[in-house]
């Protein structure tokens, strides 16, 4: 294993890519040998890193630090790990599978080359999460940089046309996503592969005499086909305004690919907006280190705002509101395919379900008196508290202060049709 080399090629992919991927494309390879030099080493880093912020350095601010235990942080690094390791190769699968469908050539090895070193920018970038505050955007950008690798790699490794690698890299994106929120769930402890196994498939109906098949437009697998359907319409939108040129078109159909429904989100929230759902007190707590961020590439727009809340004694909060903007077709997605669970543990519990139409996540620890409450409003906000507090109850308290209503009703807020 020659680490020399690889760092010589994280640099080169991650400056040059427009000249390094001929260069990937054209090296001799095989599976095994891009999993042992190169895949299973930038691969740890993002999980190490996790390791290192959540087990040795610990989540909190205001003097209250809480830490993973060590057993329990090396149980998931080593389950995050594998699920990654496994999740790049599924995701090469893919890649090649749908080779012909853009006008590619199918080639296991070039398109889990594609996959490995596209992912390299988010690896890398997700290092930076051990930084506080700061890590969280370099991580943004690290995954939007991956998208643009990957639409650059795409004609190289599997000789696509450069008008369809658009296309071809919406629809790669969009699995990559639905796989990465699986895999998060998992590492969180939120769902395990019985949950996983159970997600409903209803909604199917058969005539009586198995001549018809059709299916429920309100079911997951309603929602999941419409979503395919809206996705295909849009890919040849992408395609024809890349043989136009026009960028504006080409922004437009590439939000429609990623929103799933085929309207775009031209304009996610602004900050300041965001920044009025964040009060000056809390509960008491006064708000401390706001910041807020609206960043986007390729049709996707994300804004972000967060502040820590803090009695100067023993509580101490982080709240969060995000505008996942065109991104809210796969949140919908989630949402219909995400089962309910709730799992115990020595020293408190996690679940998930659904209250009022919003996909909730809770989980609380009685050791160290941290938890998390997070809710998805209207399939396109998520709204999160977490922190010290005397209970969970004082999350969900935070959390409903946001006034989750009035921030339900932006949820057309910058919607187009097309």
């Amino acid at each position: 294993m020659d680490f020399g080399k690889i760092v010589s090629r994280i640099k080169a992919i991650l400056s040059s890519p427009q000249t390094e991927w001929p260069v990937i494309a054209a090296e001799p390879d095989t599976v095994r040998g891009l999993y042992r030099n190169y895949i299973c080493i930038v691969a740890a880093l993002p999980v190490i890193a996790h390791f290192i912020r959540g087990s040795l350095i610990g989540f909190g601010g205001f003097g209250m630090h809480a830490h993973t235990p060590i057993g329990m942080g090396l149980l998931g690094l080593i389950l995050h790990y594998l699920l990654a390791l496994v999740v790049t190769y599924l995701v090469a699968l893919i890649v090649d599978a749908l080779a012909p469908t853009f006008g590619g050539t199918k080639d296991s090895v070039q398109a889990l080359k594609t996959v490995a070193y596209a992912w390299t920018a988010g690896w890398v970038a997700g290092i930076a999460v051990i930084i506080p505050w700061i890590g969280w955007l370099v991580g943004i950008a690290g995954l939007i940089y991956g998208i643009y690798l990957l639409y650059l790699g795409l004609p190289h490794t599997m000789r696509c046309p450069a008008d369809r690698a658009g296309g071809y890299t919406a629809v790669v994106v969009i699995i990559a996503i639905v796989l990465s929120w699986i895999v998060a769930l998992i590492v969180g402890g939120v769902i395990g592969t019985a949950a996983l196994t159970g997600a409903s498939v209803s909604g199917i109906h058969v005539s009586g005499d198995g001549s018809t098949v059709t299916v429920d437009p309100d079911s997951t697998l309603g929602k999941l086909s419409a979503m395919s359907a809206n996705t295909a319409r849009a890919e040849k939108d992408l395609e024809n305004a890349q043989k136009s040129g026009d960028v504006a078109a080409q922004q437009a159909a590439m939000g429609k690919i990623m929103s799933g429904d085929g309207k775009t989100v031209s304009v996610s929230l602004s900050p300041e907006t965001l920044r009025g759902f964040l009060p000056d007190e809390l509960d008491g707590m006064k708000r401390s280190d706001f910041n807020a961020q609206r960043s986007g590439a390729m049709g996707m727009q994300i804004s972000t705002a967060r502040a820590n809340y803090s009695d100067g004694k023993e509580r101490s909060l982080q709240i969060e509101v995000a505008d996942t903007g065109n991104m809210r077709g796969m949140m919908a997605m989630a949402s219909a395919m995400a089962p309910s669970s709730e799992q115990q543990t020595e020293h408190g519990y996690q679940k998930t379900y659904t209250d009022h139409d919003r996909l909730v996540h809770e989980s609380w620890d009685t050791q160290t008196r941290m938890g998390e409450f997070g809710v998805i409003v209207a399939n396109r906000f998520s709204v999160k508290a977490s922190g010290n507090a005397e209970d969970i109850d004082q999350l969900k308290q935070a959390v409903s202060d946001m006034d989750l209503d009035k921030l339900e009703s932006l949820k057309n807020e910058g919607v187009s049709s097309n």
